[in-house]
């Protein structure tokens, strides 16, 4: 029988006067509005104010609408930390097209890969990347044509060479800063593609919709209560997960994109001191050079700087460094399915009253959902039901809700196997305790199966972390013909410091059950992301040939 429409449905219809799409477009337009003459980009010398910014990112969208790029149609960026990357967030969106920021450091192959399954229409190029770029290109195995727009910037100098393309600056000259972009149409359209890191097989293409990019923007805003006009500086790569949505967050708040083009100690101090950088985000290795920096460098810094650590736990070490900074640091976690950081682990005045090792312990849980995540659960991959909050049972870290891709481009059915039961599956390996926060155990394909017993690398980790003399350390399988797999210890040291495999098996013999102490420990410094992330995969590679430790 046909259900009678409820009053509330009755002559009450969704127009364009109560209900437009969400996209985190609108935040430059209203910034532009209300705040124009507000600083919005520094770079080097140059200082852009929000109205030309909004003005350069319309001539964007004009002139690739003029050059036939559209709805729907892919624009890759291969640029680090500057300007146009900025401008990229927001133009490219501008003309309906989908934003595809390339890892800086890939491989031409990797990026010709990209470039095909995203069915690039056109690329900007930073002149640094030129040479890789021309040889990506040659390498395409599709025959569709690539406008190419070349960027020229004074902070590295001309090009090593051309690629026979447009410059981006006569791009933008050609284009209407008045230029009349629309809303998308169905805030479930594209706003961006990003492709995962795989360690095995070719990368997939994670694309992002309107709606999550808003969501997770103003879910950055409320998780650091960030205030208006903040000043943010890009020590986190904006390939990287749209640069964790940060640049549409900072247009949010009107404020400042001091741009970094190296990630350097020396340069990231400067910049603080020098523009009053307020917030920045990154992995535990960029915290870390500020901690392990010359004294003398560090003279001067402000206190109260905000910073944001993901990818990995912050060990004790850290948190105590950048206590004496004076630095205020918030974990966050999350995946590029989840556009970055979906979950925080958000701090309570009464853990600043605890001694550092607890307060360790606490933040270095990957903490509860974002504002506008609808959950973040630890449930058990066979019966899809929550696992005991009791800090031990383990499960797997889920996510459902609007900051979660659309999907895996051209790969239906692992985008069916990571949204299976109706979560998005992360792969993480965690417990949950009994105040809801989560903390990750490993990934499941990084727990260490030893004799029958599970292995948490992670857990291994932290023990090694806590030797003063380690500036990094990652734990991975190595073969083992007794017992299946032992663990191997790749350490990083502090700069001057000196100690031995012997002392750093001593001292995990100390916080470890035996069978979890690594059988062998190999020094030097570990391979890493562009965005400061261990590469494990490579670790495992290595872990073969490491010489065992009687232990």
């Amino acid at each position: 029988m046909a259900q009678t429409p409820s009053i509330f449905d009755q002559n009450l219809p969704r127009t364009a006067a109560n209900h437009a799409p969400l996209t985190p477009l609108s935040f430059i337009e209203r910034t532009a509005e209300v705040y124009p003459e507000r600083l919005a980009i520094v770079h080097g010398e140059l200082r852009q104010n929000w109205r030309d910014t909004y003005a350069r990112c319309r001539r964007l969208a004009s002139s690739l609408r003029r050059a036939g790029i559209g709805k729907n149609h892919t624009v890759a960026a291969i640029l680090p930390n500057t300007p146009p990357m900025v401008e990229a967030h927001f133009g490219v969106p501008m003309a309906g097209a989908v934003l595809n920021t390339l890892n800086t450091r890939l491989d031409p192959e990797t990026i010709a890969f990209m470039l095909d399954h995203g069915e690039a229409r056109a690329v900007i190029v930073d002149p640094e990347f030129a040479p890789v770029m021309a040889r990506a290109l040659a390498l395409r195995q599709s025959s569709a044509p690539i406008l190419v727009i070349e960027v020229e910037d004074a902070l590295y100098g001309p090009a090593a060479q051309s690629l026979g393309g447009v410059r981006y600056e006569d791009f933008l000259a050609g284009g209407d800063p008045d230029w009349q972009w629309e809303l998308p149409g169905d805030e479930w359209d594209a706003i961006a593609l990003n492709y995962t890191s795989g360690t095995t097989g070719n990368p997939k293409g994670v694309v992002y919709h309107h709606r999550g990019a808003y969501t997770n923007a103003i879910s950055n805003v409320l998780e650091w209560d960030m205030p208006k006009h903040a000043v943010y500086l890009w020590t986190l790569p904006m390939f990287h997960c749209n640069g964790w949505c940060f640049p549409w967050t900072v247009a949010a708040r009107a404020g400042v994109n001091v741009c970094l083009r190296r990630v350097e100690a020396g340069a990231i101090i400067e910049a603080i001191k020098r523009h009053g950088v307020t917030h920045y985000c990154g992995a535990p290795i960029v915290h870390s050079l500020l901690v392990n920096a010359p004294e003398a460098l560090k003279e001067g810094l402000p206190t109260g700087v905000k910073a944001m650590v993901a990818g990995a736990a912050p060990p004790a070490s850290m948190i105590e460094g950048m206590e004496r900074l004076g630095f205020d640091l918030t974990h966050v976690y999350g995946l590029t399915e989840v556009y970055g950081p979906a979950t925080v682990c958000a701090k309570h005045e009464e853990w600043d009253r605890l001694d550092i090792g607890e307060r360790a312990r606490l933040n270095a849980r990957q903490g509860v959902r974002y504002h506008l995540q609808r959950s973040a659960e630890v449930l058990d991959p066979e019966t899809m039901q929550p696992v005991p909050r009791d800090g031990e049972t383990m499960g797997e870290i889920m996510f459902r809700g609007n900051i979660t891709m659309k999907g895996y481009l051209k790969n239906p059915e692992a985008t069916e196997e990571a949204f299976a039961g109706g979560w998005f599956h992360s792969g993480d390996l965690a417990v949950q305790y009994p105040d809801g926060y989560i903390r990750i155990r490993d990934r499941s394909k990084d727990v260490i199966i030893s004799g029958g017993e599970n292995i948490s690398s992670i857990e291994v980790e932290d023990v090694l972390y806590r030797h003063p003399a380690v500036l990094a350390a990652a734990v991975v399988a190595r073969p083992d013909p007794k017992w299946g797999e032992t663990p191997c210890a790749f350490v990083e040291l502090k700069e001057g410091a000196e100690v031995s495999a012997e002392d750093i098996v001593a001292h995990c013999r100390q916080h470890l059950a035996g069978f979890k102490v690594p059988r062998a420990v190999v020094f030097g410094e570990l391979p890493k992301t562009s965005t400061g992330k261990i590469q494990k995969f490579e670790l495992r590679r290595q872990a073969g040939s490491a010489s065992a430790i009687d232990v």
